[in-house]
């Protein structure tokens, strides 16, 4: 077994990082300003661009290398299969939501997605140094696409079966995802996102021993303890989230920011309420109610996303933070306000202390 400060330098070097930490690519929460800060800082920059359009890409990698010479990684949801209709259980789920904001029309759940494979395109014509896919495996075709353009592929796992079919698929790095981190699960199947929830600190050294390539942790992870551990149990690099959405680069709401400052790690819940695929968040009005056993179930993913639609935009636009989308993970109470190079090299001084 090597070190925890070898391995974090054989993977920096690979890398071209000048620190093991990694900004999570959370979709919707990473604007260039965050991705630009922690890489300047030494480490790994994100973008999720699961709601993109080829061109917002290109733009996005764009004011990232006007700004920094450093790295970042490119992410996007492998697709579920279309989701099965239920015209009478949407419009009990829209009679729901009239309770917390604007009407729902029947229409709002007919969301279109942007085309994987043009997204898919899009990266390579950026030609990323990483990039990263969670909710599943990148096809064949394009894993071997990605291997020679010299891409690496991190692959966001869940489980230790999952990290098995990852490296088995071409995986160059693994990320592990403790049921702790915020926003949306990264589960293969969406009906065993909240089946199977295992904690960072059980699943890190489980994989660790089942694989042997480099992992990556994630979830949980808002200061220099969190990172510590975690290379300690076999990670190579901490990736965080939640711990750097209070930062000014983020850019988030302030009422969600306030909401992170003082959450504690049981103000958080697992649901479906928001977008239809399990992803945990703040534990609000909103969250409560639709968790009840009088609720309907929420609809499939992406439909609930579109249904929901309006409420979300609603809540923003009048600060109610009871029925905003709140996406924490369990430390997000440990989230700094500070500049994100500042908390980059914070995590990682922090940690160093800690380590042999």
């Amino acid at each position: 077994m090597t070190t925890a400060r070898i391995r974090t330098e054989q993977f920096c070097r690979r890398y071209g990082l000048g620190v093991p930490i990694l900004m999570a690519p959370m979709a919707g929460s990473c604007p260039p300003s965050l991705a630009i800060a922690v890489a300047n800082a030494g480490g790994l920059g994100a973008c999720g661009i699961l709601h993109m359009q080829a061109a917002d890409v290109t733009a996005w990698v764009a004011q990232f290398r006007q700004q920094s010479e450093g790295v970042f990684q490119l992410n996007v949801w492998i697709p579920d299969p279309s989701p099965v209709r239920d015209a009478q259980h949407e419009a009990r789920v829209r009679d729901f939501l009239s309770q917390w904001g604007p009407s729902v029309p029947p229409e709002a759940g007919n969301v279109a997605l942007p085309d994987f494979a043009a997204q898919c395109e899009a990266m390579l014509a950026v030609d990323p140094p990483i990039v990263s896919s969670i909710m599943g495996l990148y096809p064949s075709g394009f894993v071997k696409q990605l291997k020679a353009r010299g891409i690496a592929w991190f692959a966001t796992v869940t489980t230790v079966a999952e990290a098995r079919a990852a490296q088995a698929a071409g995986a160059d790095v693994l990320v592990v995802q403790g049921m702790e981190a915020g926003g949306h699960r990264g589960s293969f199947e969406a009906d065993r996102a909240q089946a199977q929830q295992v904690g960072l600190f059980s699943l890190l050294p489980a994989v660790v021993d089942a694989v042997k390539i480099p992992v990556v942790a994630t979830g949980g992870i808002a200061d220099a303890r969190g990172v510590a551990a975690a290379l300690t149990l076999g990670a190579s690099a901490a990736q965080v989230g939640t711990g750097f959405l209070r930062s000014p680069e983020a850019k988030i709401h302030p009422a969600w920011a306030k909401a992170l400052a003082g959450a504690a790690p049981e103000d958080t819940v697992v649901t479906r309420a928001f977008s239809g695929r399990a992803g945990r968040g703040i534990a609000t009005d909103y969250v409560r109610a639709a968790e009840a056993a009088a609720a309907p179930a929420a609809a499939p993913y992406p439909v609930q996303r579109g249904l929901t639609s309006e409420m979300r935009k609603a809540a923003l636009q009048s600060g109610d933070v009871q029925k905003m989308q709140l996406w924490a993970g369990q430390s997000a109470g440990l989230a700094s306000d500070e500049p994100a190079a500042d908390i980059v090299r914070s995590l990682w001084s922090g940690a160093q202390q800690f380590l042999p």
